[in-house]
């Protein structure tokens, strides 16, 4: 059997799940709230897909 890979992905996979977890408590929070919210969250989406796309590709550099 192979060794699995030191970064199979799974980190981004856990990091965008808790990303979209974080809007479900988006109803809770007073309405002056939400878009501080909605802009973490986009921020994390945008960090774990962007590593995401980094292991696909072979990089570990940062777009810009």
């Amino acid at each position: 059997m192979l060794a699995r890979p030191a970064d199979d992905g799974q980190p981004a996979v856990d990091a965008i799940a808790a990303a979209v977890a974080r809007l479900d408590e988006v109803r809770e929070l007073p309405v002056a709230e939400h878009v501080e919210r909605f802009e973490a969250v986009h921020a994390a989406l945008t960090d774990a897909l962007s590593k995401a796309d980094n292991l696909l590709s072979g990089t570990s550099a940062h777009r810009s």
